[in-house]
């Protein structure tokens, strides 16, 4: 998300690799985090270092973002975005960075999510880590005129992956598992294994957590269209397991 405004990664074009056969992920240890989106203690709406000088707006990533705190566009678990006059989009983000509990995602976690992906062209959902101007792994990002493909990334060591199947469409629900491996970041997509990049993160690294729904302007991934003034997706839970150390 943060790393994404200057080109198109160089693995996204071309890169869609076969579908890979049913296994199961990693259990992971005790839940250490569960995500509670209506909770302040746990979550900061419309701001983040992510963003030039912590938001509202971010153009240089291509994005027609500007931030907001009002609750319906995150705190119920789904991520909304609203035109505005001047062009841009009234948009829900949600971040543990700064938050009174601050967690930070760790070297060893695993990440445990399902969410429903958007069906209007423009919305741009992700799940992100951040933190001091980078640490930035992609849990997913979509767009819904790549309809079949999700955005897998990692900008700490990196690696990526243009993960395509059926089962990735429009208003459908996915589940995700990601393995925050010091040598490789393994990625589950409905239970299959669908990319483990082979760099990781590393034995020391910690960010924080972004979920968001950014509005594409139009230069990579299709722009809203003209009579479309609301787009949304929808988290059902988000959850971390933390091996015992």
């Amino acid at each position: 998300m943060g790393q994404h405004g200057s080109a198109r990664p160089q693995w996204l074009t071309g890169l869609l690799r076969p579908w890979p056969r049913p296994t199961v992920p990693a259990p992971g240890g005790p839940l250490r985090f569960t995500a509670d989106f209506s909770a302040t203690r746990q979550w900061v709406a419309g701001r983040s270092w992510a963003y030039p000088d912590g938001g509202p707006t971010n153009p240089g990533d291509n994005k027609l973002d500007h931030l907001v705190t009002d609750p319906e566009y995150s705190r119920g678990g789904v991520f909304r975005a609203t035109r505005r006059p001047d062009g841009d989009w009234d948009t829900g983000l949600l971040t543990t960075e700064g938050s009174p509990e601050g967690f930070m995602l760790r070297t060893g976690d695993v990440l445990e999510t399902r969410v429903k992906l958007p069906t209007g062209l423009g919305a741009w959902p992700a799940i992100w880590t951040w933190r001091d101007g980078g640490n930035e792994i992609d849990v997913f990002e979509y767009h819904p005129d790549n309809p079949g493909v999700l955005e897998l990334s990692n900008h700490v060591r990196g690696g990526g992956h243009a993960y395509a199947h059926p089962s990735v469409r429009p208003g459908a629900w996915v589940d995700l598992t990601v393995e925050f491996r010091a040598r490789t970041v393994v990625w589950w997509v409905n239970g299959i294994r669908a990319f483990a990049d082979g760099t990781g993160v590393g034995r020391d690294w910690s960010a924080s957590l972004i979920v968001n729904l950014s509005v594409s302007s139009g230069r990579y991934h299709a722009a809203p269209d003209p009579a479309v003034s609301a787009l949304s997706y929808r988290v059902d839970f988000l959850r971390v397991r933390r091996a015992r150390s």
